[in-house]
């Protein structure tokens, strides 16, 4: 590869910063020279297991230096990553590794127990990882169509409802690169990390290491803790989402965050009274930031967080941003359409069905789904979903994977799944279930059926039996 790969980030950082705190978590504080090393006997043990370029690799690990230990010695394999939640169930696992075709799965065991004993027990400093092979034969390669694929993440849930984004090495270092002219991070910097790594790790934890700013991981959500630990490690930065800032906000007590320079707020919008009261009671701006999968950070709300928080800010260096018609035509200043995006490090493909990011651009934009508006100045706010996809603390989730876990019930017909708004969370998830004909259902088996098969924020909190459910004139379920 003549361009760098994203295990020359590692080594860089290694190199350029050895003593250097890397990261802050439960086990103490370790370098970048130590997170270097520690990398390394895992990817050598990786190695000679048999991992190597041509396959994928599915990581389930907490937040942690685990996380970023098996993310970067993966990738020094030549192998993709597939970043898994620690929290996910076993059926969920079961259709991730079967719809993105994963060759291995690599388990840290300190924090959640193994899923399975057998496999290959691998041992470091303070954690350890069970490997698994899958059965797929190693000469089949993942994703032919992709030249250096180096991370796949699914854009929500976990089936073939949702997609698989893949993003090449060269990818994410331009995205990377591209991102920190807008965050501005260095080696004096110290990032308050609360968000759910599997999740979150391109324009965060890559771009982390390769600036040389160090990772404070927060050992919960609670408000007293993540100010503890900012004050502790003199943290800078921290990027949240808008839970973690109202919870912050919400907090009695009279302890500041003096070393926070910038608070950024991702993955959902904020109301413009969480921003009121978080600036109200630290004295900081909140600034939101736009991040989609598909290309990165493109666009942050610095200048004008004061004014206009619940704004995403303007475009990046790089980043092209424009309000489309139905057609896919600009509209001009003050409209409120599509939004579109182009711009560096964008992704390479989706996974199944193949196709490259040439073939789903429309009018050389890459839509998101998001309804927007452009102010003349530039100013992008976002207005509203044009899909139906929820957003509870911060991860997305499409309602048609729980749907399809309710109507495998006997006695259930048909499910509708839609969030309503809660004071902590921002949105839970709620439904609707209409009954076959003479069937008798208890709501609450259905909802212990829900919790053992889903993810905790997938899960339905309430549920209640209609006779029937709103419909389009093609026979779809109408969402609102």
């Amino acid at each position: 590869m003549n361009s760098p790969d994203v295990y020359s980030v590692l080594a860089h950082a290694a190199r350029q910063w050895p003593e250097r705190p890397s990261i802050y978590d439960q086990w103490g504080m370790m370098s970048f020279g130590e997170l270097y090393a520690e990398t390394e006997i895992l990817r050598n043990q990786l190695l000679e297991s048999g991992i190597r370029s041509g396959m994928c690799i599915g990581l389930r690990s907490p937040n942690g230096r685990g996380f970023i230990i098996g993310l970067f010695a993966i990738v020094g394999c030549g192998a993709a990553v597939m970043p898994m939640s620690h929290q996910l169930k076993e059926q969920e696992i079961d259709e991730m590794i079967d719809e993105a075709g994963l060759h291995a799965i690599l388990e840290e065991l300190n924090s959640t127990p193994a899923s399975v004993q057998s496999g290959k027990l691998i041992k470091l400093g303070a954690v350890e990882f069970l490997l698994n092979f899958q059965g797929i034969p190693t000469e089949t390669p993942f994703a032919p169509h992709v030249a250096h694929p180096a991370f796949m993440r699914f854009t929500s849930g976990t089936t073939g409802k949702s997609k698989g984004v893949i993003i090449s090495h060269q990818s994410v270092i331009e995205r990377i690169e591209a991102a920190n002219l807008g965050l501005h991070l260095g080696p004096d910097d110290t990032v308050v990390w609360v968000l759910p790594m599997a999740y979150h790790f391109v324009v965060s934890i890559v771009l982390y290491v390769r600036f040389g700013a160090a990772i404070a991981v927060a050992r919960d959500f609670l408000a007293r803790n993540i100010i503890d630990l900012t004050n502790r490690f003199n943290g800078s930065l921290l990027y949240a989402s808008p839970v973690q800032i109202r919870l912050l906000a919400n907090d009695t007590g009279t302890a500041m965050m003096p070393s926070l320079k910038k608070v950024i707020s991702t993955s959902a919008a904020i109301s413009l009274d969480v921003c009121e009261a978080f600036k109200k009671r630290f004295g900081i701006n909140v600034s939101q930031a736009y991040g989609i999968i598909e290309i990165g950070l493109p666009m942050m709300n610095m200048e004008k967080s004061a004014v206009y928080p619940d704004a995403v800010g303007y475009p990046l260096p790089g980043y092209q941003v424009a309000v489309l018609d139905e057609d896919f035509n600009p509209l001009p200043s003050g409209s409120i359409g599509q939004l579109g995006i182009r711009g560096p490090g964008m992704f390479d493909a989706y996974l199944n069905p193949p196709a490259s990011r040439e073939s789903v651009m429309k009018n050389g934009y890459f839509m998101t789904a998001d309804l927007a508006s452009i102010a003349a100045d530039g100013l992008v706010k976002i207005e509203g979903r044009s899909k139906s996809v929820i957003n509870i603390s911060g991860i997305k989730v499409f309602p048609e994977e729980i749907e399809a876990i309710l109507e495998q019930i006997p006695g259930i017909k048909q499910a509708y799944i839609y969030s309503s708004p809660h004071p902590l969370l921002g949105q839970v998830i709620e439904g609707e279930i209409v009954l076959q004909e003479e069937a008798v259902v208890d709501v609450e088996s259905v909802l212990t059926y829900c919790r053992k098969r889903l993810s905790a924020f997938k899960a339905p909190q309430r549920l209640k039996i209609v006779e029937s459910l709103p419909m389009t004139g093609s026979g779809k379920i109408q969402r609102h």
